[in-house]
This record gives C-alpha cells, sequence and structure tokens, in this order.
C-alpha cells in the first residue's frame, strides 16, 4: 500500500502522544517550501543533515582519542550514529517523534572543531574576547549558513524545530532564535537527543578506556554503576575481566541508563500532567531525566571519566600538543587571510576576519588540520 504524506499525518495522529511534536504542527522554514510527496518534514530534515558535507567530515574528527590513533575507537561520526540510535530508542518507547529526536542527534555534533573538547576549548580560548565559541551555536551556523546546497540562500534549511533543539542551556538565560524567545525547556524530542548524547559517551567512553588500557575492571569497580553492569556478566558465567565480560558488561551499562531514562521520563511525564507540546515547553522542569539513583551514580561515573581518562597525562600531552597546533594555525590565518578556502574568505567582510577564519577551522578534520599544519610550518 502505498504511503503518501496524508497517510503519514494521520500515522502520526494515531500513534504519537499528545505532547509530542507533529509534523503538520512545524512552524516551518525560514525560507518557505512545497511539501514533498512522500516524505515529513522532519524526515527530509534527517536526510539533509546526512548528506551532508559537516556530517561526512565527522569520521575524522576526535571523541577522546586523536583521530587515527586506534581502529576501533569512537569518532565524532560513530558517537553521534550511537546517540542517534539510543534516541530512537527513547523517542519510541515513550510515543514521541522519532524523526525528530533522530535528526536533533545527527546534527548535535556538526559544530564540532578538530582535536574534540581540547579544540574546542582552545577555540573558546581565541575568541574569549570575540564572542567565544560553543560547538551547539556552530552546529546551527553550520546548517543554517556554512553548508551550501541551494541557489538562492546559504544552509540547509531546516525546520524550527530542529534548529532550536540544537539550542542548549537555556536554564542559563534567554535564548532568542530568529529573534523570537525560547521556551524554558525544549520539545520533548530535544530533551531525549540531549540526554540521548549523555548516556552514549558513558558507555562508549568507557569502552574505549577499557580498549586503550587507561581504564581497567579494578579501576571501574570502584563504581556502584559499574558493579551494577557486571553483575549480568557474573550471571553469564563469564570470567572476570575477560574481553567478553568486560563488553557485555559495557552493554548493559548502557542498556541499564537507557532503561532508567525510559521508565523515569515516562513517571516524569505523567506526573506533571502535560498534554500538550506548549505544556512542555512551559512546565517547571525537564521531563527527559533519569531516576535519582541513576543521576547520583552517572554522576560519580562522569567524575571518574574526567580524573582517570579525559585529562590522564598521556591524552593530555596530546591535547596539548593539538591545541598549540590550532592556536599557530589562528594566528597564521590571521595575517595570512588569503590562505583559508574561498567560502570562509567570502565571509570575512560579514562576519570579521576572526570569525571567518573561526569557522573555518572548526569545520577542519583532525587529519585536514594536521596537514594545513604541516605545510604551513614544516616547509
Amino acid at each position: 500500500m502505498l504511503k503518501e504524506l496524508a497517510d503519514q499525518y494521520q500515522c502520526e495522529n494515531s500513534s504519537l502522544a499528545p505532547y509530542a511534536v507533529r509534523n503538520r504542527d512545524s512552524h516551518g522554514r525560514r525560507f518557505p517550501e512545497k511539501s514533498h510527496p512522500f516524505r515529513t518534514n522532519f524526515q527530509r530534515d534527517r536526510d539533509r543533515v546526512l548528506h551532508s558535507k559537516a556530517f561526512r567530515r565527522l569520521e575524522y574528527k576526535t571523541q577522546v582519542f586523536l583521530n587515527g590513533s586506534g581502529d576501533h575507537y569512537r569518532t565524532r561520526l560513530t558517537h553521534t550514529i550511537e546517540v542517534a540510535a539510543v534516541a530512537r530508542t527513547i523517542a519510541r518507547a515513550l510515543s514521541l517523534n522519532e524523526d525528530l529526536a533522530e535528526t536533533i542527534a545527527l546534527a548535535h555534533d556538526l559544530g564540532h572543531t578538530p582535536f574534540g573538547h581540547a579544540g574546542e576549548r582552545q577555540m573558546n580560548r581565541l575568541m574569549i574576547d570575540d564572542g567565544g565559541f560553543d560547538h551547539n551555536m556552530q552546529a546551527l551556523k553550520v546548517i543554517d549558513e556554512l553548508e551550501i546546497k541551494y541557489p538562492d540562500y546559504n544552509g540547509l534549511n531546516l525546520t524550527w524545530e530542529v534548529r532550536a533543539g540544537l539550542l542548549k542551556h537555556r536554564e542559563n538565560g534567554d535564548m532568542y532564535l530568529d529573534g523570537v524567545k525560547l521556551p524554558r525547556n525544549p520539545v520533548l524530542e530535544a530533551q531525549v537527543a540531549d540526554l540521548a548524547d549523555d548516556l552514549t559517551y558513558y558507555g562508549h567512553d568507557v569502552d574505549d578506556g577499557i580498549d586503550s588500557g587507561l581504564l581497567t575492571q579494578d579501576m571501574l569497580m570502584e563504581l556502584d554503576i559499574w558493579r551494577k553492569a557486571v553483575t549480568f556478566a557474573n550471571k553469564a558465567g563469564l570470567k572476570p575481566g575477560s574481553e567478553r565480560y568486560m563488553s557485555f558488561s559495557v552493554r548493559n551499562l548502557i542498556d541499564m541508563m537507557v532503561k532508567d531514562a525510559i521508565v523515569n521520563s515516562h513517571q516524569a511525564i505523567v506526573d506533571s500532567g502535560v498534554n500538550s507540546v506548549e505544556a512542555v515547553q512551559h512546565s517547571g522542569s525537564r521531563l527527559i531525566v533519569l531516576s535519582s539513583e541513576f543521576r547520583e551514580i552517572t554522576g560519580q561515573l562522569h567524575k571518574f571519566l574526567f580524573d582517570f581518562m579525559y585529562f590522564h597525562a598521556d591524552i593530555k600531552k596530546v591535547n596539548d600538543v593539538v591545541s598549540e597546533k590550532m592556536q599557530r594555525l589562528f594566528h597564521y590565518y590571521i595575517a595570512n587571510p588569503g590562505d583559508i578556502g574561498e567560502s570562509a574568505r567570502g565571509r570575512i567582510e560579514s562576519a570579521g576576519l576572526k570569525r571567518a577564519v573561526t569557522d573555518y577551522i572548526a569545520g577542519m578534520t583532525d587529519r585536514f588540520a594536521e596537514l594545513e599544519f604541516n605545510r604551513i610550518f614544516k616547509n
């Protein structure tokens, strides 16, 4: 049976919760477009993200371990795909709009610099007197301005809901999109993508830490959440510390967190009494949340990863090197703007030299940044 757009709208009406975002109710795009006969707005948004250059570049951007340092470590791309999978699971269980949650998840890291969070911190330091740098705001700039696809305008022309979903930290003050003040709370689909990001990196960073040798079974056994995870491996009769034991435990670590997010978020939604998207946006707090127990034990895990992995001496040494490279590239391009890409040069007049250089460097992969550094400074 052929499923046309009207059929998909009808399916949403019958299958989605009253507080889920429906395509028919979208606030639309900055530049109006005709509807597609077979794809909803959020499906089209997802595909535009997947087909963007910025998405493809995520393959060669660092998550934790420098890109190219190991075949099995996560990159920014594999992280993004895992976030999208978790977001779909949570959204489906809660009868939310899966396509919207998935699209926000797929786009959430498009604004990341090369060299992971070390690169972002360095870029923020370099631009601290000129508005700073935030990868969430940069992701919005990528989809609104920096991608070049269409004859009459820059950007991917995504829907309001996806664009608003990329903007976080609203609790720190008023936030605006296209001059419109955003509600305190994002829609539930955006909240799902946000939490899925946290849960995913908790799990896969433990996995990568184990593969790298930075984290061991003995170290992890200090954590309440790991002791919960390994009970399943113990019941299965696996040998403690073995590859199968550790991999199965990581699998259960992620599964426990996602299950808790689903069950607790559902209860939070019921307790809140929300029955519309607007009620969600103006409720007293976020509704896609972990239970108090899991907030505590994931908080322990978060601190553990910072103490023993993210700022481990070996990783810090590498991060210090790449941060210096970014700094030198930045100052070189400021002095030699003719060396930045054509599109970036075209934005100097409107955005200013520093911001144009920042956009250019932020769009680089680790690999290209290294090639540029060697071209400029090692000849």
